[in-house]
C-alpha cells in the first residue's frame, strides 16, 4: 500500500509537469499567431497607404470629366504685315500675296482646348474662364464621345472660374465638391483632363502645398506635383474619395511644360463663385471700402500693438467703412467675429461676406479697441463706379516754403506752387519731401523726393514744428519709432521710422 501510494504520487506530479509544459507551448503558439497577425495588419495598412492602382477611382469619376473645345472668329489681316519699303519692286508682290491669303476678307476661326467637369445631372459644367473667354462657340465632349454645345452662364475673371450649361436628353453623371480645407500636404490627388489636346488623361501626385497666392485678390491655390499641362486648365483635381478638391488652373514652368508645380483653385473658393454664377449669372462680393496694408513689426511697435497682425487702414474713401466711422490709421483686428491675420485674409473675409450684411468690425485706435457696425456694399458696383475725389475748395494763400531737415528728410510745408508741381488737389495738406539722405532709414524704407507726409503718430501734420511735436510725444510715451502716413501719386501707405 505504501509503495502504491508513492507511485501514485509520482504519476500525478509527472502529469502536472506535462500539463504545465503543454500550457506554455500553447501560449507561445498564441503569441506567435498574434505577432503574425500584427505584421500582416501593418503590411495591409502600408499597402492601403500606397494604392497599387487608381483604376477604380478613375472609372468612377471619368464619366463626369469633359473636354472643352472653343471656336472664335478672328478677322483676317489684323496682324502686322511684312516690312517692305514704299516704292520697292517687291511691293506689288507682297500686296498680291496678302490679298490672296486674306481669302477675300472672310474671317478665319481660331480654336482652343481645355477641360471641365459636370457638377449636376441637369448639365452645369465648371471650367476656367480663360478657356472659354471671347469664344463664340463652345463644344463639350464627354468621355463616351458624345458632344453638346454649351452656353455661358457666368464668369469670374478674379478666380478664373466659368460656369457653363449643356442641355442633355438624360441625366448626366456628375461629381461633388470636397472641403478643400481638409486637404493636407501629402494627400494623394488625381488630375483628370485633356492635356495638350491628347484627349482623356489621368495624372497622379500629392498636395505639395496649400493656400498659395499667385497674383489675384482672391487666390487660394492648392499646389500639386500631379502633372498638369496646357489643356488641363479647367479640369478637376480629385481626392481619394472621388470629390473635387480643386480646379486645375495654372502651372509654374520656364518651358511651358509640366515640371511638377501645378496650381488648382481650392474648391471652397470655387463653390462660392459657382453658387453665385448659378443664381445671379455674376459674382456679388462684399465691399468694405478701405485701402489697407500689412502690419509690420516696426508699425506694431509704433502703434503699441501687442501682436503683428491685422490690416492697417491707409485711406477711407466714400463708402460703407467711412459711413461707419472707420478712419485712416485704424488697425482692423476682427471682422464679423473672425480674427484678421493680414490684408489678404481681410480681403478674403470681406469678399466672402454677403452684400448688405451688417457686420461688426473691431479696430485698434489710439491704444484702445473699438467695435463698429458696417453694412457691406457690393464690390463690383464700387469698382465700376470708381472713386470720387471730392469737391475743390478755395486754396490758401501761397507762401514761400521753409525747408528743414529731420530724420534724414528735407521737408517743406505744402504750398500752391508745390501742389501744382506735384499735381495735388487744393484741399490736400501735409509736408513735402524735397530731398532725402540716401544713407537714411527713410530712404531704405522707400521714401523719395516728392512724397507727401500727411500724418505723424496718427495725427495730421502741416508744419515741421507739428512733426517735431509728434516726435517728442512719441519719445515721452516710450515709443522707439514714429508712424508716418505717406502719399505718393495719391496712394497712401504707413511707414515707421526709428526715433533712436
Amino acid at each position: 500500500m505504501k509503495e502504491h501510494a508513492i507511485a501514485t504520487s509520482i504519476t500525478s506530479a509527472n502529469d502536472e509537469g506535462n500539463n504545465s509544459f503543454q500550457g506554455a507551448g500553447a501560449l507561445r503558439v498564441w503569441w506567435l499567431g498574434l505577432l503574425s497577425f500584427i505584421v500582416l495588419l501593418a503590411q495591409a495598412i502600408q499597402v492601403d497607404a500606397r494604392p497599387p492602382s487608381f483604376a477604380d477611382l478613375t472609372d468612377s469619376v471619368s464619366p463626369a470629366v469633359v473636354n472643352i473645345t472653343t471656336s472664335t472668329a478672328v478677322e483676317r489681316g489684323t496682324g502686322p504685315g511684312p516690312i517692305v519699303p514704299e516704292g520697292s519692286p517687291f511691293e506689288d508682290f507682297f500686296r498680291e500675296f496678302q490679298d490672296r491669303n486674306r481669302d477675300n476678307g472672310r474671317p478665319r476661326r481660331s480654336s482652343a482646348l481645355g477641360s471641365g467637369f459636370v457638377i449636376s445631372e441637369d448639365g452645369y459644367v465648371v471650367t476656367n474662364n480663360h478657356v472659354i473667354e471671347s469664344a463664340d462657340e463652345i463644344i463639350v465632349e464627354f468621355f463616351t464621345g458624345e458632344e453638346l454645345e454649351a452656353e455661358v452662364v457666368g464668369t469670374d475673371p478674379n478666380t478664373d472660374i466659368a460656369l457653363l450649361k449643356v442641355e442633355a436628353e438624360k441625366p448626366l453623371p456628375f461629381v461633388n465638391f470636397a472641403d478643400s480645407d481638409s486637404a493636407r500636404v501629402g494627400d494623394w490627388v488625381l488630375a483628370v483632363g485633356n492635356p495638350l489636346g491628347q484627349g482623356f488623361s489621368v495624372s497622379v501626385g500629392v498636395v505639395s502645398a496649400s493656400n498659395r497666392a499667385l497674383s489675384g485678390t482672391y487666390d487660394d491655390y492648392i499646389q500639386t506635383d500631379a502633372a498638369i499641362n496646357r489643356g488641363n486648365s479647367g479640369g478637376p483635381l480629385f481626392n481619394m474619395d472621388g470629390e473635387v478638391v480643386g480646379v486645375n488652373t495654372a502651372i509654374l514652368s520656364p518651358s511651358g511644360g509640366s515640371i511638377g508645380i501645378g496650381f488648382s483653385m481650392a474648391s471652397n473658393v470655387v463653390t462660392r463663385v459657382v453658387d453665385q454664377l448659378r443664381e445671379y449669372g455674376e459674382t456679388r462680393r462684399g465691399w468694405l471700402g478701405v485701402r489697407i496694408q500689412d502690419v509690420t513689426e516696426d508699425v506694431a511697435e509704433a502703434m503699441g500693438l501687442e501682436e503683428v497682425a491685422g490690416a492697417l487702414v491707409t485711406d477711407v474713401p466714400d463708402g460703407p467703412a467711412k459711413e461707419a466711422g472707420i478712419k485712416a490709421g485704424d488697425v482692423i483686428t476682427n471682422f464679423d467675429g473672425a480674427d484678421v491675420e493680414d490684408t489678404r485674409g481681410l480681403v478674403r473675409q470681406v469678399g466672402e461676406a454677403p452684400v448688405g450684411k451688417s457686420v461688426r468690425v473691431v479696430v485698434f485706435r489710439e491704444g484702445k479697441t473699438q467695435t463698429l457696425k458696417v453694412v457691406l456694399g457690393r464690390r463690383e458696383e464700387a469698382e465700376s463706379a470708381g472713386a470720387g475725389n471730392g469737391d475743390d475748395e478755395d486754396a490758401p494763400q501761397d507762401q514761400a516754403p521753409t525747408e528743414q531737415e529731420i530724420m534724414g528728410l528735407t521737408l517743406a510745408p505744402l504750398t500752391d506752387a508745390l501742389r501744382s508741381e506735384l499735381d495735388l488737389d487744393a484741399d490736400v495738406q501735409g509736408l513735402v519731401v524735397r530731398d532725402i539722405d540716401e544713407m537714411s532709414e527713410a530712404y531704405e524704407k522707400g521714401l523719395r523726393a516728392g512724397d507727401l507726409i500727411t500724418e505723424a503718430g496718427q495725427q495730421e501734420v502741416t508744419t515741421v514744428s507739428e512733426l517735431e511735436t509728434r516726435i517728442d510725444e512719441a519719445k515721452e510715451a516710450g515709443r522707439r519709432s514714429l508712424l508716418l502716413l505717406v502719399r505718393r501719386a495719391g496712394d497712401p501707405r504707413f511707414v515707421a521710422l526709428s526715433l533712436e
